[in-house]
């Protein structure tokens, strides 16, 4: 399998978020070509700020493992990283992660704010923007059907006097 491969995997975990009215967020962790785990938004499911893609992908990862170091292993993820994935990822010691969009709101991997770049004890390769412009679409797709479920709503609702 190659990088375009994982990352429609990562896609079709942020399809499938979508199609739960979550932000459409996938991961996938992948060692020597294999994949060992794969993880979703769920925040609003499970109503938990934890529940982020890359952190369910990482827990998985570390269970399947059996260890917390997932030195051997990459990430594909369609969306930039905020600071707590960031920091998950180096605590984890992935050794290479790949994200699609960027995030201009929380990116931690070089939008709003570089976490790799500080002295911590890790520093993994970093692939930006790979199929940057499928993973940006699931987004843009969503936040736009989101207003619109939300125009209609206001618009269905009784008046009242």
């Amino acid at each position: 399998m190659t990088d375009f491969d994982f990352m429609n995997l990562a896609i079709e975990q942020a399809k499938i978020s979508a199609s739960e009215l979550e932000v459409p967020v996938g991961a996938v962790i992948v060692r020597n070509g294999e994949v060992i785990s794969v993880g979703r938004n769920r925040r609003e499911i499970r109503k938990n700020a934890l529940a982020h893609a890359e952190i369910e992908a990482i827990d998985l990862a570390c269970k399947k493992l059996g260890g917390w170091r997932l030195w051997e292993c990459e990430m594909f993820v369609t969306l930039e990283p905020c600071p707590m994935c960031t920091g998950a990822i180096i605590n984890s010691r992935i050794r290479r992660l790949v994200f699609g969009a960027s995030d201009y709101k929380a990116g931690s991997c070089g939008s709003v704010v570089n976490l790799f770049d500080l002295p911590y004890n890790h520093k993994p390769e970093v692939v930006s923007g790979f199929m940057q412009e499928e993973c940006a679409c699931l987004l843009t797709d969503f936040f736009a059907d989101l207003r619109k479920r939300k125009s209609t709503k206001t618009k269905e609702q009784p008046e009242t006097d």
